[in-house]
């Protein structure tokens, strides 16, 4: 696997601008909500103003938002607006929670002038890794993680259902049904994106520690995914592996460590799926510690996703 982009852009999602061209978000890197742009999936270039300052998505934080923990965007379109759900840092309470901002264009400025999070479980450690979902009869759902692991409980997934506008939940959250007792997963859970496929639902996810530590081989945050019975599940692991993990292997596979936090979305008549992965050395040690960002051609065969090497090929 090879990134599309060499510079640090963690948590990227994708989704078509318009006129050909595709738009991905990040984690913050400085700017709140940085920006990268692409009219073939390949050459990615990050967003920036007349005098090379990168753009930045959402310049603006809501009031109760504390600067530097804004992670994991995801923009929907709903009618005429864009909406972009956001974690970031709860002032007072100092857990992440969930942010919903609105814009006219898809690289903003997204504006948030709520005085609370959208979605915020302060007795579970916080929600983070919002996930918009439109089912194909038009209602909208919005999924998310119970950040339990940061106060020594369980990390779970939940999915509520959204008001027709977007903007705030239209049901009572549900525990998707999800457990984080996979050996790999070590107790973390993460990052939901839900998927129409030919048999019903399917949800994707994240797992294990999300870093890459000084004395640890490869990073061992990986991705799997579950089969779900309809858009609030119940939802059950497909198998106890991951689908995309850390590997090191010589020749054209070469290097991947700690592939995860995905988006799937549609491009010029094909499925593609993003995620990030840890920056590595050519001997696939660990690097300065940046989160490159990859494309691959994603499918479902045989009732189950299939990944495809990255768009870009290897050296």
């Amino acid at each position: 696997m090879e990134p599309v982009l060499r510079e640090n852009f963690p948590d990227a999602f994708v989704m078509a601008e318009g006129n050909g061209s595709f738009i991905a978000y990040a984690t913050n890197d400085g700017e709140n909500v940085p920006m990268a742009v692409s009219r073939d999936l390949v050459t990615w270039t990050i967003l920036r103003d007349s005098s090379g300052k990168k753009l930045d998505a959402m310049p603006i934080l809501a009031p109760w938002v504390k600067p530097g923990f804004t992670w994991a965007p995801e923009v929907m379109k709903v009618g005429a607006k864009y909406l972009l759900y956001y974690t970031a840092n709860h002032r007072a309470a100092d857990k992440q929670c969930i942010g919903v901002a609105a814009s006219d264009a898809p690289r903003g400025p997204f504006v948030d002038t709520s005085a609370q999070p959208m979605v915020c479980q302060f007795d579970l450690g916080g929600s983070i890794d919002a996930n918009p979902f439109r089912d194909k009869d038009g209602k909208l759902y919005l999924y998310w993680k119970a950040d339990g692991n940061r106060i020594g409980k369980r990390s779970r997934l939940y999915g509520a259902a959204l008001s027709a506008d977007g903007m705030t939940l239209a049901g009572a959250a549900t525990d998707v049904g999800l457990t984080d007792e996979d050996a790999w997963e070590q107790r973390v859970i993460e990052a939901p994106t839900m998927l129409r496929v030919p048999e019903g639902y399917a949800m994707l996810y994240s797992g294990g520690y999300f870093g890459w530590n000084d004395d640890q081989r490869l990073s061992p945050y990986a991705m799997n995914w579950a089969r779900c019975s309809g858009p609030l599940g119940p939802c059950k692991d497909a198998g106890p592996t991951p689908i995309l993990n850390s590997y090191a292997r010589p020749g054209k596979e070469g290097c991947l460590s700690g592939p995860g936090h995905q988006s799937v979305f549609r491009a010029n008549g094909g499925t593609f799926i993003s995620f990030h992965g840890w920056s590595a050395t050519r001997g696939c040690r660990k690097a300065e510690g940046k989160r490159f960002f990859y494309v691959a051609p994603f499918g479902w065969e045989n009732g189950a996703p299939a990944i495809a090497p990255s768009l870009r090929p290897g050296n």
